[in-house]
């Protein structure tokens, strides 16, 4: 018999060749089952919500493990954080019901990906944000003008990796929110799941909007071509997080989705 624990799990992406667990390279898939196995030479590999590319951060990657022996909650984080390194921390720990398994009762993601803006890169922030060296100021208005044609359900083949190996190319996008700061923009992306390289390319191709390279008006048309080489570029990865799950309600696992739980 074992118990399961969900948990809430945090990490700087730059030292992970992503979440999922690889032959030689880090992974934050493999800190962790490095960490469980640590005190529960037993305990199967972790499995997380999502995978995020190398690089990528995350604030609340969902992780469900299984431990061969009882424990207070608050007991397995500090065990599991007493052998993972700085840069990945478990925020929460908490029993899981049987039967739940994150990645299949996940409904709805956010992502963040913040741009820094300014003459100068701030290098505190560095690790986790785009800089854009411009000479003009970004057109936040223009951007937040091309987003409408993105949201809902649709094809995001022109915004999908070519390497994704995603069964279909179909998802629901939300919510697309341009949120200005001191000397930075977040670009908040809320969907029921994404492709590979979704966000980035999405984000890639609103910077070039930004900038006066294409129009808020083509929009509509580079979603409609189903054509990755319509998009733009693909933003880099240090700036983009994954910053929250929902997860279906009967499992009591997240507050309920505020778009419902299934397409």
């Amino acid at each position: 018999m074992t118990h399961p624990f969900f948990l809430t799990v945090a990490y700087a992406g730059g030292g992970f060749h992503g979440w999922q667990i690889q032959t030689s390279l880090r992974s934050g898939q493999g800190e962790l089952w490095k960490a469980l196995c640590a005190f529960d030479p037993e305990a199967p590999m972790p499995q997380g919500t999502g995978r995020t590319d190398a690089g990528v951060h995350a604030r609340a990657q969902g992780v469900l493990i299984h431990t061969v022996r009882a424990w207070e909650p608050y007991r397995l984080l500090a065990a599991l954080n007493a052998h993972l390194p700085k840069d990945i921390r478990v925020m929460q720990a908490r029993p899981a019901p049987e039967g739940f398994f994150p990645r299949q009762h996940a409904v709805a993601k956010r992502y963040i990906y913040r741009l820094g803006l300014g003459p100068a890169e701030d290098p505190l922030m560095a690790p986790f944000r785009w800089h854009l060296h411009q000479a003009a100021p970004l057109d936040l208005a223009a951007m937040a003008e091309a987003v409408p044609p993105l949201l809902g359900t649709h094809d995001f083949t022109s915004f999908r990796n070519s390497e994704c190996a995603a069964q279909t190319p179909v998802r629901t996008l939300h919510a697309i929110q341009l949120t200005p700061g001191d000397g930075c923009v977040d670009l908040i992306f809320e969907g029921s799941s994404f492709l590979m390289h979704q966000v980035r390319i999405m984000t890639g191709t609103l910077v070039e909007v930004g900038k006066g390279r294409r129009s808020p008006e083509s929009m509509g048309a580079v979603l409609a071509a189903k054509d990755r080489s319509r998009a733009g570029l693909t933003a880099p990865p240090w700036g983009l997080c994954m910053e929250k799950v929902w997860y279906e309600a009967r499992w009591g696992m997240s507050d309920p989705s505020p778009w419902g739980e299934r397409d």
